[in-house]
């Protein structure tokens, strides 16, 4: 079984500010009302957090227009992830799934007990929808798809989730990973949320480490019937969601205006990065959560990762496909600018 491999820090770098650009984290600090939040849960850490999580299911319910047994919650969308695979999937089933995505898939699916049917995504980084249809067998039980895809920073859109849900059998489930739904700005993305009501083998996954900054925390949710939400709650691990984490993300969900600014000052980043890899010649994907993605291998690859370690940023590279980076302070954006300037390919 693959390791799953975490975005290392930057090194220390002698008068000279560093940025951690390898883990697709919020680079802003917690508001204050949700640190307040934070804190005062914290003083209760010798009794047990609510197995039930009920206050952040309520929250959620109001916030997302979703029934509360709509909803599970876990120590992250990678959690609520492996429980989905280990309530559904037996030795012998497959699990079809784009490739590049998240590295975490192929760890999820073994642990499982399933087998991974992974399918290339298209030169441009999107899914092969496609491919990902003609994958399908009878001993297909999941299909995944990502969209923001990390690492590629591609969308599904609309029209392509609906042609996957009208193949994929209803005994088939489909899990989407919005875990950067809110970075997108693209009016035909898939919208999970929207979807899912009328396709009950639709799981949706969302979570607060990304637009919400809870990365440090592990807090994420699925969106689903109640035929599904059931046996995820049942398997997921007790106490998963700590009395902190809960009161943080409740928080945050009461000062959404003020996260997504800071999110809107992210995207506004992204398009400043890629407008700028575009002058330069770099030819890049759209981008659509708070990263970049370089296509790059070999020793074009090893000398991006250096290069970036030279100027004091961390950036991640993943096995032989490419670089990912992510969008954070303007001075860390400035550095990826000048990084890729002396790279121009």
């Amino acid at each position: 079984m693959p390791r799953y491999v975490a975005g290392r820090p930057p090194a220390a770098r002698p008068g000279l500010t560093t940025y951690k650009l390898s883990s697709n984290e919020n680079p802003y600090p917690p508001l204050p009302g949700v640190l307040d939040a934070a804190t005062r849960a914290a003083s209760a850490m010798n009794r047990y957090p609510d197995i039930g999580t009920h206050t952040l299911y309520e929250a959620l319910s109001a916030a997302r227009g979703v029934p509360v047994d709509h909803l599970a919650a876990g120590t992250g969308s990678t959690a609520l992830l492996y429980g989905l695979l280990s309530a559904f999937c037996e030795p012998g089933d497959e699990v079809v799934y784009p490739w590049r995505s998240f590295e975490g898939y192929p760890i999820a699916v073994l642990a499982a007990g399933a087998a991974s049917v992974q399918v290339s995504n298209l030169a441009d980084g999107r899914h092969d929808v496609d491919g990902i249809l003609a994958a399908l067998t009878p001993r297909t039980r999941v299909v995944m798809l990502c969209s923001p895809n990390n690492p590629t920073g591609s969308i599904l859109r609309q029209d392509e989730l609906d042609r996957v849900l009208a193949a994929v059998p209803g005994d088939v489930l489909v899990i989407l990973d919005e875990a950067y739904a809110e970075f997108v700005r693209e009016g035909d993305a898939a919208d999970g949320l929207a979807t899912y009501p009328t396709h009950p083998n639709l799981v949706v996954l969302r979570t607060f480490s990304k637009a919400y900054g809870l990365a440090g925390l592990r807090v994420g949710y699925a969106v689903a019937a109640p035929e599904i939400i059931d046996p995820l709650r049942a398997i997921t691990l007790p106490f998963g969601v700590s009395a902190v984490a809960e009161a943080a993300a409740v928080a945050s969900l009461a000062v959404e205006d003020e996260l997504f600014a800071r999110v809107d000052a992210l995207v506004a980043e992204r398009a400043r990065i890629l407008d700028g890899l575009h002058r330069l010649g770099w030819e890049v994907p759209d981008a659509h959560g708070n990263f970049v993605w370089f296509a790059l291998s070999g020793d074009a690859l090893a000398g991006f990762v250096t290069a970036a370690e030279d100027l004091g940023v961390a950036v991640r590279g993943l096995g032989d496909d490419g670089v990912r980076v992510s969008i954070g302070e303007r001075e860390a954006n400035d550095r990826t600018l000048a990084l890729a300037q002396r790279l121009i390919p």
